[in-house]
């Protein structure tokens, strides 16, 4: 087995592991860092559930990734976002919150990619506010192909446009 060392920061933390040269991003996560909150479902990047958050090395906005289907080591040097990297200190994100609020989940197993889907969002936005009349397509198109298998969309629908309409700067 050919071993490499993936070194790359998680939830801002530095991290430096031993894994195999294919391992995926998300066995390297939950194998060799402990964080299982990043889902694997289809195994395919279709449903969204393992979306993480990654920031490149040039800083500039984050990028989505499917770590079911990403190697660990494509990602090595960058700075990865994962669901457990959403709450500080014991206080949800206001994503979160707003989920919560909403009963936006059933099981919950597609949870962790929304969340992060949500972060990427709410990333576009700050980079590109939308005008108000265009927030239910912009909610489509970054979150339009997640996967509930509860069918937990309208609830989803209806916190992200809550926390969306309530966050300053990202409505024109």
């Amino acid at each position: 087995m050919n071993l490499l060392t993936i070194a790359l920061t998680v939830n801002g933390q530095p991290v430096s592991r031993q894994a195999p040269a294919e391992i995926s991003l998300a066995d390297f996560l939950h194998e060799k860092v402990g964080l299982t909150g990043t889902k694997v479902a289809c195994g395919m990047g279709l449903c969204k559930a393992c979306t993480v958050a990654v920031r490149g090395p040039d800083h500039a906005g984050l990028q989505r990734l499917q770590a079911c289907i990403t190697p660990a080591a494509a990602v090595a040097g960058r700075q990865v976002l994962t669901v457990e990297g959403l709450s500080a200190g014991g206080v949800l994100s206001a994503a979160q919150a707003a989920l919560l609020r909403n009963f936006s989940f059933q099981c919950g197993y597609c949870a962790p990619g929304f969340l992060m889907g949500i972060v990427l969002l709410l990333d576009a936005l700050k980079a590109q506010p939308v005008p108000r009349h265009r927030l239910d397509e912009a909610i489509q198109t970054h979150l339009g192909e997640h996967i509930c298998r509860c069918t937990g969309y309208a609830r989803y629908h209806r916190a992200v446009r809550q926390l969306l309409e309530q966050t300053p700067g990202l409505l024109l």
